[in-house]
Protein backbone atom coordinates (compact mmCIF):
# COMPACT_ATOMS: atom_id res chain seq x y z
CA UNK A 1 0.00 0.00 0.00
CA UNK A 2 1.79 3.23 -1.18
CA UNK A 3 1.81 6.38 0.89
CA UNK A 4 -0.52 8.08 -1.31
CA UNK A 5 -3.57 5.45 -0.59
CA UNK A 6 -2.42 5.85 3.24
CA UNK A 7 -3.41 9.57 3.19
CA UNK A 8 -6.59 8.93 0.94
CA UNK A 9 -7.54 6.65 3.58
CA UNK A 10 -6.52 8.27 6.27
CA UNK A 11 -8.51 11.40 5.13
CA UNK A 12 -11.78 9.88 5.09
CA UNK A 13 -11.87 8.13 8.26
CA UNK A 14 -10.86 11.72 9.68
CA UNK A 15 -13.79 13.22 7.97
CA UNK A 16 -17.41 14.32 9.84
CA UNK A 17 -19.47 11.75 10.19
CA UNK A 18 -22.20 13.92 7.99
CA UNK A 19 -19.34 15.45 5.68
CA UNK A 20 -20.91 13.28 2.96
CA UNK A 21 -24.50 14.03 2.98
CA UNK A 22 -25.28 16.72 0.54
CA UNK A 23 -28.79 19.36 0.47
CA UNK A 24 -30.93 16.39 -0.41
CA UNK A 25 -31.71 15.49 3.06
CA UNK A 26 -31.85 18.82 4.80
CA UNK A 27 -34.19 19.52 1.62
CA UNK A 28 -36.41 16.59 1.83
CA UNK A 29 -36.88 16.98 5.79
CA UNK A 30 -37.58 20.23 5.50
CA UNK A 31 -40.64 19.14 3.10
CA UNK A 32 -42.32 17.69 6.65
CA UNK A 33 -42.43 21.25 7.92
CA UNK A 34 -44.96 21.72 10.80
CA UNK A 35 -47.50 23.17 8.14
CA UNK A 36 -46.68 19.88 6.31
CA UNK A 37 -47.10 17.55 9.29
CA UNK A 38 -50.84 19.21 9.88
CA UNK A 39 -52.00 18.59 6.35
CA UNK A 40 -50.42 15.27 6.66
CA UNK A 41 -52.34 14.24 10.29
CA UNK A 42 -55.61 16.08 8.63
CA UNK A 43 -55.40 13.28 5.58
CA UNK A 44 -54.81 10.45 7.55
CA UNK A 45 -57.66 11.77 10.55
CA UNK A 46 -60.23 12.59 8.14
CA UNK A 47 -59.65 9.92 5.48
CA UNK A 48 -57.99 7.12 7.44
CA UNK A 49 -55.24 4.42 5.37
CA UNK A 50 -57.66 6.04 2.05
CA UNK A 51 -54.98 8.83 1.65
CA UNK A 52 -51.75 6.75 1.63
CA UNK A 53 -51.45 6.64 -1.37
CA UNK A 54 -50.44 9.99 -1.92
CA UNK A 55 -47.42 9.30 -1.06
CA UNK A 56 -45.96 6.48 -3.07
CA UNK A 57 -47.17 8.75 -6.42
CA UNK A 58 -45.66 11.90 -4.96
CA UNK A 59 -41.81 10.20 -4.16
CA UNK A 60 -40.74 9.99 -8.21
CA UNK A 61 -42.44 13.29 -8.96
CA UNK A 62 -40.97 15.73 -5.87
CA UNK A 63 -37.25 13.50 -6.58
CA UNK A 64 -37.55 14.53 -10.30
CA UNK A 65 -37.88 18.15 -9.60
CA UNK A 66 -35.77 18.70 -6.92
CA UNK A 67 -32.90 16.71 -8.76
CA UNK A 68 -33.15 18.92 -11.61
CA UNK A 69 -33.14 21.93 -9.18
CA UNK A 70 -30.30 20.13 -7.67
CA UNK A 71 -28.35 19.42 -11.35
CA UNK A 72 -28.67 23.47 -12.14
CA UNK A 73 -27.28 24.50 -9.10
CA UNK A 74 -24.01 22.33 -9.28
CA UNK A 75 -23.29 22.57 -13.28
CA UNK A 76 -24.45 25.92 -13.77
CA UNK A 77 -22.79 27.35 -9.97
CA UNK A 78 -25.56 29.48 -9.80
CA UNK A 79 -28.74 29.13 -7.72
CA UNK A 80 -32.15 28.99 -9.96
CA UNK A 81 -33.47 32.44 -9.70
CA UNK A 82 -30.10 33.25 -11.42
CA UNK A 83 -30.27 31.73 -14.20
CA UNK A 84 -33.57 32.53 -14.39
CA UNK A 85 -33.14 35.97 -14.38
CA UNK A 86 -29.98 35.26 -17.26
CA UNK A 87 -32.80 33.41 -19.53
CA UNK A 88 -36.00 34.38 -19.17
CA UNK A 89 -37.58 38.13 -19.57
CA UNK A 90 -37.49 40.01 -16.06
CA UNK A 91 -41.56 39.65 -15.22
CA UNK A 92 -41.31 35.99 -14.80
CA UNK A 93 -38.45 36.49 -12.38
CA UNK A 94 -39.68 39.44 -10.30
CA UNK A 95 -43.69 37.68 -10.09
CA UNK A 96 -42.11 34.57 -8.98
CA UNK A 97 -40.13 36.04 -6.57
CA UNK A 98 -42.66 38.12 -4.78
CA UNK A 99 -44.76 35.57 -4.54
CA UNK A 100 -42.26 33.32 -3.15
CA UNK A 101 -41.52 35.96 -0.57
CA UNK A 102 -45.12 36.30 0.82
CA UNK A 103 -46.35 32.68 0.74
CA UNK A 104 -42.79 31.99 2.98
CA UNK A 105 -43.48 34.80 5.31
CA UNK A 106 -46.76 33.23 5.69
CA UNK A 107 -45.95 29.53 6.43
CA UNK A 108 -42.81 30.56 8.63
CA UNK A 109 -45.72 32.70 10.63
CA UNK A 110 -47.82 29.15 10.93
CA UNK A 111 -44.66 26.83 11.67
CA UNK A 112 -42.93 28.76 14.23
CA UNK A 113 -46.84 28.77 15.46
CA UNK A 114 -47.25 25.33 15.62
CA UNK A 115 -43.27 25.00 17.28
CA UNK A 116 -44.54 27.64 20.51
CA UNK A 117 -47.66 25.64 20.82
CA UNK A 118 -46.24 22.24 21.16
CA UNK A 119 -43.55 23.41 23.14
CA UNK A 120 -46.06 24.58 26.22
CA UNK A 121 -47.73 21.17 25.50
CA UNK A 122 -44.70 19.62 26.52
CA UNK A 123 -42.85 21.75 28.93
CA UNK A 124 -45.83 24.03 30.76
CA UNK A 125 -44.60 27.86 29.40
CA UNK A 126 -46.11 30.16 27.43
CA UNK A 127 -46.20 29.43 24.17
CA UNK A 128 -45.47 32.95 22.94
CA UNK A 129 -42.25 33.34 25.02
CA UNK A 130 -41.25 29.79 23.33
CA UNK A 131 -42.16 30.99 20.15
CA UNK A 132 -39.93 33.98 20.51
CA UNK A 133 -36.90 31.93 21.65
CA UNK A 134 -36.97 29.44 18.65
CA UNK A 135 -37.12 32.78 15.95
CA UNK A 136 -34.21 34.56 18.02
CA UNK A 137 -32.52 30.74 17.80
CA UNK A 138 -32.80 30.13 14.31
CA UNK A 139 -31.73 33.65 13.28
CA UNK A 140 -28.49 33.59 15.60
CA UNK A 141 -27.58 30.45 13.95
CA UNK A 142 -28.33 31.55 10.48
CA UNK A 143 -26.20 34.92 10.91
CA UNK A 144 -23.76 34.33 13.23
CA UNK A 145 -22.92 30.46 12.55
CA UNK A 146 -20.99 29.87 9.22
CA UNK A 147 -22.55 27.45 6.96
CA UNK A 148 -20.04 24.86 6.74
CA UNK A 149 -21.10 24.06 10.63
CA UNK A 150 -24.38 25.31 10.65
CA UNK A 151 -25.47 22.55 7.96
CA UNK A 152 -23.92 19.50 10.37
CA UNK A 153 -26.68 21.05 12.82
CA UNK A 154 -29.28 20.84 10.50
CA UNK A 155 -28.63 17.20 9.20
CA UNK A 156 -28.14 16.42 12.85
CA UNK A 157 -31.52 17.69 13.27
CA UNK A 158 -32.76 15.39 10.47
CA UNK A 159 -32.79 12.26 12.73
CA UNK A 160 -36.01 13.94 14.30
CA UNK A 161 -37.88 12.83 11.26
CA UNK A 162 -37.60 8.85 12.82
CA UNK A 163 -40.05 9.89 15.77
CA UNK A 164 -42.87 9.57 13.32
CA UNK A 165 -41.57 5.94 12.64
CA UNK A 166 -40.97 5.26 16.33
CA UNK A 167 -44.76 6.19 16.98
CA UNK A 168 -46.19 3.38 15.19
CA UNK A 169 -44.16 0.91 17.55
CA UNK A 170 -46.85 2.53 20.04
CA UNK A 171 -49.89 1.62 18.81
CA UNK A 172 -51.60 -0.91 16.76
CA UNK A 173 -51.07 -0.85 12.82
CA UNK A 174 -53.72 -3.77 10.62
CA UNK A 175 -50.16 -3.85 8.11
CA UNK A 176 -52.71 -6.22 5.56
CA UNK A 177 -54.93 -3.54 5.38
CA UNK A 178 -52.17 -0.66 5.28
CA UNK A 179 -50.56 -2.42 1.86
CA UNK A 180 -54.28 -3.10 0.21
CA UNK A 181 -55.33 0.94 1.35
CA UNK A 182 -51.87 1.84 -0.01
CA UNK A 183 -52.58 0.33 -3.62
CA UNK A 184 -56.52 0.29 -3.22
CA UNK A 185 -58.17 2.72 -1.87
CA UNK A 186 -61.49 3.98 -0.94
CA UNK A 187 -63.04 7.10 -1.20
CA UNK A 188 -65.13 9.31 -3.05
CA UNK A 189 -63.56 11.97 -5.28
CA UNK A 190 -65.84 15.15 -3.53
CA UNK A 191 -64.86 18.66 -2.79
CA UNK A 192 -63.70 17.71 0.81
CA UNK A 193 -61.15 14.61 -0.44
CA UNK A 194 -59.84 16.94 -3.65
CA UNK A 195 -58.86 19.73 -0.88
CA UNK A 196 -56.81 16.89 1.10
CA UNK A 197 -54.99 15.69 -2.10
CA UNK A 198 -54.75 18.76 -3.06
CA UNK A 199 -53.34 19.93 0.02
CA UNK A 200 -50.74 16.94 0.32
CA UNK A 201 -49.82 17.25 -3.08
CA UNK A 202 -48.77 20.89 -2.36
CA UNK A 203 -47.21 20.70 0.66
CA UNK A 204 -45.13 18.13 -0.61
CA UNK A 205 -43.64 19.56 -4.23
CA UNK A 206 -43.33 23.66 -2.71
CA UNK A 207 -41.26 26.27 -4.89
CA UNK A 208 -39.54 26.85 -1.71
CA UNK A 209 -37.51 23.75 -1.88
CA UNK A 210 -36.69 24.23 -5.40
CA UNK A 211 -34.46 27.08 -4.80
CA UNK A 212 -33.26 26.03 -1.48
CA UNK A 213 -31.37 23.37 -3.19
CA UNK A 214 -30.45 24.62 -6.14
CA UNK A 215 -28.39 27.17 -4.15
CA UNK A 216 -27.58 24.54 -1.42
CA UNK A 217 -25.28 22.93 -3.95
CA UNK A 218 -23.91 26.48 -5.20
CA UNK A 219 -23.14 26.85 -1.20
CA UNK A 220 -21.45 23.25 -1.27
CA UNK A 221 -19.64 23.49 -4.13
CA UNK A 222 -18.02 26.73 -3.03
CA UNK A 223 -16.67 25.27 0.66
CA UNK A 224 -14.98 22.26 -1.66
CA UNK A 225 -11.34 24.45 -2.31
CA UNK A 226 -11.02 24.32 -5.85
CA UNK A 227 -14.45 23.26 -7.08
CA UNK A 228 -16.21 24.93 -10.15
CA UNK A 229 -19.36 25.03 -11.78
CA UNK A 230 -19.91 21.99 -13.81
CA UNK A 231 -20.07 23.54 -16.89
CA UNK A 232 -17.08 25.05 -17.12
CA UNK A 233 -14.76 22.30 -15.84
CA UNK A 234 -16.65 18.75 -16.45
CA UNK A 235 -13.71 16.58 -15.29
CA UNK A 236 -15.56 15.83 -11.94
CA UNK A 237 -18.67 15.73 -13.38
CA UNK A 238 -19.54 12.01 -12.97
CA UNK A 239 -18.94 11.84 -9.70
CA UNK A 240 -21.23 14.95 -8.86
CA UNK A 241 -23.96 13.65 -10.63
CA UNK A 242 -24.06 10.40 -9.03
CA UNK A 243 -23.59 12.31 -5.71
CA UNK A 244 -26.51 14.00 -6.57
CA UNK A 245 -28.97 11.81 -7.96
CA UNK A 246 -27.97 9.54 -4.88
CA UNK A 247 -28.75 12.19 -2.18
CA UNK A 248 -31.38 13.77 -3.83
CA UNK A 249 -33.97 10.95 -3.90
CA UNK A 250 -32.46 9.18 -0.82
CA UNK A 251 -33.33 12.66 0.82
CA UNK A 252 -37.01 12.68 -0.96
CA UNK A 253 -37.13 9.31 -0.16
CA UNK A 254 -36.69 9.95 3.74
CA UNK A 255 -38.98 12.59 3.14
CA UNK A 256 -42.15 10.88 1.34
CA UNK A 257 -41.74 8.03 3.78
CA UNK A 258 -41.92 10.11 6.59
CA UNK A 259 -44.47 12.05 5.53
CA UNK A 260 -46.78 8.12 4.93
CA UNK A 261 -45.59 7.33 8.77
CA UNK A 262 -47.38 10.66 9.91
CA UNK A 263 -50.71 9.68 7.78
CA UNK A 264 -50.43 6.37 8.73
CA UNK A 265 -49.94 6.77 12.52
CA UNK A 266 -52.99 9.62 12.41
CA UNK A 267 -55.10 7.06 10.68
CA UNK A 268 -55.04 4.07 12.96
CA UNK A 269 -55.59 6.31 15.82
CA UNK A 270 -57.09 9.51 15.40
CA UNK A 271 -59.41 8.49 12.32
CA UNK A 272 -60.33 5.16 14.21
CA UNK A 273 -61.34 6.84 17.24
CA UNK A 274 -63.59 9.68 15.45
CA UNK A 275 -61.54 12.12 15.36
CA UNK A 276 -61.72 13.98 12.24
CA UNK A 277 -60.90 17.35 12.33
CA UNK A 278 -57.25 18.25 12.54
CA UNK A 279 -56.18 21.93 12.19
CA UNK A 280 -52.45 22.19 13.67
CA UNK A 281 -49.56 20.03 14.23
CA UNK A 282 -49.50 20.69 17.92
CA UNK A 283 -53.39 19.42 17.57
CA UNK A 284 -52.67 16.28 16.29
CA UNK A 285 -49.88 15.33 18.88
CA UNK A 286 -52.62 16.41 21.86
CA UNK A 287 -55.16 13.88 20.40
CA UNK A 288 -52.67 11.36 20.05
CA UNK A 289 -51.71 11.71 23.94
CA UNK A 290 -55.20 10.10 25.07
CA UNK A 291 -55.67 7.37 22.36
CA UNK A 292 -51.95 6.18 22.24
CA UNK A 293 -50.01 7.49 25.41
CA UNK A 294 -47.91 10.11 26.69
CA UNK A 295 -44.44 8.29 24.82
CA UNK A 296 -46.39 8.64 21.58
CA UNK A 297 -47.17 12.31 22.26
CA UNK A 298 -43.59 13.11 22.79
CA UNK A 299 -42.53 11.26 19.98
CA UNK A 300 -45.15 13.30 17.77
CA UNK A 301 -43.91 16.72 19.58
CA UNK A 302 -40.43 16.30 19.48
CA UNK A 303 -40.77 15.62 15.57
CA UNK A 304 -42.68 18.82 15.28
CA UNK A 305 -39.99 20.39 17.18
CA UNK A 306 -37.30 18.95 15.44
CA UNK A 307 -38.34 19.78 11.73
CA UNK A 308 -39.65 23.23 12.17
CA UNK A 309 -36.01 24.15 13.36
CA UNK A 310 -35.14 22.99 9.83
CA UNK A 311 -38.00 24.17 8.09
CA UNK A 312 -38.08 27.80 8.96
CA UNK A 313 -34.27 28.64 8.09
CA UNK A 314 -35.19 26.64 5.05
CA UNK A 315 -38.18 29.07 4.36
CA UNK A 316 -36.41 32.30 5.41
CA UNK A 317 -33.16 31.18 3.38
CA UNK A 318 -35.05 30.21 -0.05
CA UNK A 319 -36.47 33.48 0.27
CA UNK A 320 -32.93 35.26 0.75
CA UNK A 321 -31.22 33.47 -2.01
CA UNK A 322 -33.99 34.40 -4.60
CA UNK A 323 -34.40 37.65 -4.34
CA UNK A 324 -30.43 38.23 -3.27
CA UNK A 325 -29.90 36.44 -6.98
CA UNK A 326 -32.68 38.75 -8.47
CA UNK A 327 -31.17 41.81 -7.66
CA UNK A 328 -27.42 40.87 -8.06
CA UNK A 329 -26.84 40.83 -3.92
CA UNK A 330 -23.90 39.11 -2.67
CA UNK A 331 -25.38 35.94 -1.14
CA UNK A 332 -24.94 32.65 0.68
CA UNK A 333 -24.65 31.89 4.62
CA UNK A 334 -20.85 31.13 4.85
CA UNK A 335 -20.96 34.52 4.42
CA UNK A 336 -20.62 37.00 7.02
CA UNK A 337 -23.25 38.90 7.91
CA UNK A 338 -21.48 42.55 6.77
CA UNK A 339 -20.26 40.68 3.24
CA UNK A 340 -24.27 40.20 2.36
CA UNK A 341 -25.95 42.59 4.19
CA UNK A 342 -28.92 42.56 1.90
CA UNK A 343 -29.25 38.30 1.62
CA UNK A 344 -29.05 38.43 5.81
CA UNK A 345 -31.69 41.42 6.09
CA UNK A 346 -34.37 39.04 4.27
CA UNK A 347 -33.36 36.26 6.18
CA UNK A 348 -33.96 38.69 9.64
CA UNK A 349 -37.27 39.86 7.82
CA UNK A 350 -39.19 37.22 6.75
CA UNK A 351 -38.25 35.20 10.32
CA UNK A 352 -39.39 38.55 12.31
CA UNK A 353 -42.71 39.32 10.52
CA UNK A 354 -43.69 35.48 10.56
CA UNK A 355 -42.84 35.99 14.20
CA UNK A 356 -45.15 39.23 14.29
CA UNK A 357 -48.19 37.80 12.74
CA UNK A 358 -48.71 35.80 15.80
CA UNK A 359 -49.75 38.78 17.36
CA UNK A 360 -52.32 40.36 15.06
CA UNK A 361 -55.49 39.05 14.15
CA UNK A 362 -54.14 36.60 11.16
CA UNK A 363 -54.18 33.43 12.66
CA UNK A 364 -51.77 30.84 12.08
CA UNK A 365 -54.22 28.74 9.81
CA UNK A 366 -55.11 31.76 7.94
CA UNK A 367 -51.64 32.05 7.41
CA UNK A 368 -51.09 28.17 5.94
CA UNK A 369 -54.01 28.58 3.91
CA UNK A 370 -52.67 31.98 2.10
CA UNK A 371 -49.57 30.41 1.67
CA UNK A 372 -50.63 26.98 -0.21
CA UNK A 373 -53.01 29.18 -2.54
CA UNK A 374 -50.13 30.83 -3.25
CA UNK A 375 -47.28 28.18 -3.62
CA UNK A 376 -50.41 26.10 -5.89
CA UNK A 377 -50.33 29.16 -8.45
CA UNK A 378 -46.75 29.70 -8.79
CA UNK A 379 -45.72 25.84 -8.41
CA UNK A 380 -46.95 25.36 -11.67
CA UNK A 381 -45.06 28.08 -13.88
CA UNK A 382 -41.78 27.42 -12.11
CA UNK A 383 -41.31 23.95 -12.42
CA UNK A 384 -42.29 24.69 -16.57
CA UNK A 385 -39.20 26.97 -16.20
CA UNK A 386 -37.35 24.51 -14.28
CA UNK A 387 -37.58 21.81 -17.19
CA UNK A 388 -36.78 24.75 -19.89
CA UNK A 389 -33.56 25.51 -17.88
CA UNK A 390 -32.34 21.70 -17.46
CA UNK A 391 -33.49 21.12 -20.80
CA UNK A 392 -31.03 23.72 -22.73
CA UNK A 393 -27.88 23.25 -23.93
CA UNK A 394 -26.97 26.97 -23.82
CA UNK A 395 -27.16 27.14 -20.09
CA UNK A 396 -26.62 23.26 -18.88
CA UNK A 397 -23.64 22.47 -21.57
CA UNK A 398 -23.33 18.80 -21.96
CA UNK A 399 -24.92 18.14 -18.62
CA UNK A 400 -28.61 18.60 -19.57
CA UNK A 401 -30.99 16.33 -17.70
CA UNK A 402 -32.34 12.67 -19.18
CA UNK A 403 -35.54 12.48 -20.48
CA UNK A 404 -37.06 10.00 -17.81
CA UNK A 405 -36.60 12.65 -15.43
CA UNK A 406 -37.70 15.72 -17.70
CA UNK A 407 -40.85 13.19 -18.23
CA UNK A 408 -41.47 12.96 -14.58
CA UNK A 409 -41.23 16.56 -14.31
CA UNK A 410 -43.61 16.63 -16.67
CA UNK A 411 -45.85 14.71 -15.04
CA UNK A 412 -45.50 16.78 -11.80
CA UNK A 413 -46.54 19.35 -13.46
CA UNK A 414 -49.70 17.95 -14.98
CA UNK A 415 -50.49 17.13 -11.44
CA UNK A 416 -49.51 19.99 -9.48
CA UNK A 417 -51.61 21.94 -12.36
CA UNK A 418 -54.44 20.22 -11.72
CA UNK A 419 -54.04 20.36 -8.35
CA UNK A 420 -53.76 23.82 -8.43
CA UNK A 421 -56.78 23.84 -10.81
CA UNK A 422 -59.13 22.18 -8.25
CA UNK A 423 -57.64 24.59 -5.23
CA UNK A 424 -59.22 27.77 -7.28
CA UNK A 425 -62.60 26.40 -8.78
CA UNK A 426 -64.80 28.09 -6.18
CA UNK A 427 -66.99 25.76 -3.94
Amino acid sequence: MNVNMIRFIWGRLKEHPLSRIGPGLITGVADDDPSGIATYSQAGAQFGLNMLWTMPLAFPLMAAVQSMCARIGRVTGKGLAANIKATFPPFVLQGVVLLLLVANTLNIAADVAAMGEVAELVTGFNRHIMTALFVFGTLILQVLVPYHRYVNFLKWLTISLLAYAAVLFTVHVPWPEVIQRTVWPRFTLDSEAAAVIVGVFGTTISPYLFFWQASEEVEDMRSKQGAVALVSNGSLAGEELRRIRWDTWSGMLYSDMTAYFIILATAVTLHVSGVTDINTAAQAASALRPLAGDFAFLLFAVGILGVGLIGVPVLAGSGAYALSEAMGWNSGLENKAHDARGFYSIIIVSVLLGLVIQYTPISPMKALFWSAVINGVIAVPLMVVIILLVSKKSVMGHFTASWPIIILGWVAVAVMGAAAIVMLIPG
